[in-house]
């Protein structure tokens, strides 16, 4: 068993890691890390006026599990509204605690993860990537948030 979770498919999703680095200049950051094995993601996120991931960088220090997971998540995740990258979350999740069949649409590449969930201890490293994201993601949607809210503090200005 342990032969199909380290399949071909997953190590070569582990060797490509789409977007490796740290942007220059995000409007979020996120980092995660798995307490029991120590696999850790930091992820920065730009996005578009639509609230969807315009700009991401990735920088995953993970087993092969954890890599995969976040290679997948590299290749599909500039477009991706908090939305689409939160039902994924939620997917994997049950793919791994419940016996779910996984996320579907632009993260369906993560059901290769599947076998996963006969190994409990590695389900943290397998989740570090995508709620590194996630985290990015809001962090960056309160800046936004921030920035589009009117200036209603009074001014001082003339008072006498």
């Amino acid at each position: 068993m342990i032969d199909e979770l380290y399949s071909a498919r997953i190590l070569k999703l582990a060797a490509n890691l789409p977007h490796s680095g740290r942007l220059a200049a995000p409007q979020g950051t996120g980092e995660r890390v798995a307490k029991l094995c120590g696999s850790k993601a930091v992820v920065d996120v730009t996005l578009d006026d639509a609230g969807r991931v315009s700009e991401f960088a990735q920088d995953v220090k993970a087993c092969a599990l954890g890599q995969a997971a976040a290679g997948v998540l590299g290749e599909n995740v500039v477009g991706a509204s908090a939305g689409e990258i939160a039902a994924a979350r939620d997917a994997m999740t049950e793919m791994l605690k419940a016996g779910g069949e996984g996320p579907e649409g632009r993260f369906e590449g993560l059901r290769a993860l599947k076998l996963v969930a006969d190994y409990p201890a590695r389900h943290a490293s397998t989740m570090v990537a995508i709620e590194a994201t996630l985290d990015a993601v809001k962090q960056a949607q309160g800046r936004t948030l921030a920035r589009k809210s009117p200036d209603t503090r009074t001014s001082l200005a003339g008072a006498a």
